[in-house]
């Protein structure tokens, strides 16, 4: 049996590095941060976990925050953009499920993951993935081996294009679930 823990995330984000400066603390979901801070250049997660985005409204590049302080984050993540949103991750209990697909609309080779998989050509011998359904659990999805490279965060549900998703160009090499790292 799955169940998945809502209880509050808590990250705060600081306008300048080192946490200095006008603050404002999150506790779940915002679409749009540009209402409370004009920039934001360091955060500190004090609880769960966050996906952060450069553009509002979830969209842009993602970044991952677990448990923890990042005081020049746009440094420290390679990021060129400060932070617009924010999502917290709830804590998943029970097992994993996600089905890849090589193409788009579940078309193609299809593999079903209970597990992290560091490498998609060599474990199956797929050389892309470009729609998939996630069925029990939270996943990132990275364009690289190994972990490696721009991330999407995917929730349970059906991602039939990944290109409609604003991820055009961009393939998925590896995936990992979000576990009780946070």
């Amino acid at each position: 049996m799955s169940t998945t823990d809502m209880s509050m995330g808590k990250i705060t984000f600081y306008e300048e590095k080192n946490f200095q400066g006008r603050s404002h603390e999150c506790m779940s979901d915002c679409s749009d941060m540009s209402s409370y801070l004009n920039r934001s250049h360091s955060c500190r997660v004090e609880k769960g976990c966050f996906m952060v985005y450069d553009r509002n409204n979830y969209m842009g590049n993602q970044f991952f925050m677990r448990r923890g302080e990042y005081s020049d984050y746009m440094s420290m993540m390679g990021m060129r953009e400060n932070i617009k949103s924010c999502r917290m991750i709830p804590m998943h209990r029970g097992q994993y499920r996600m089905k890849i697909y090589e193409r788009e609309n579940f078309g193609g080779q299809s593999h079903e993951m209970m597990e992290d998989c560091d490498n998609i050509q060599e474990r199956y011998r797929m050389s892309d993935c470009q729609s998939c359904n996630v069925m029990d659990g939270h996943w990132l999805m990275y364009e690289q081996a190994q972990f490696r490279g721009k991330m999407m965060y995917m929730r349970p549900g059906e991602y039939r294009n990944f290109r409609e998703m604003g991820m055009s160009g961009q393939r998925f090499m590896s995936m990992r679930r979000i576990t009780d790292m946070c």
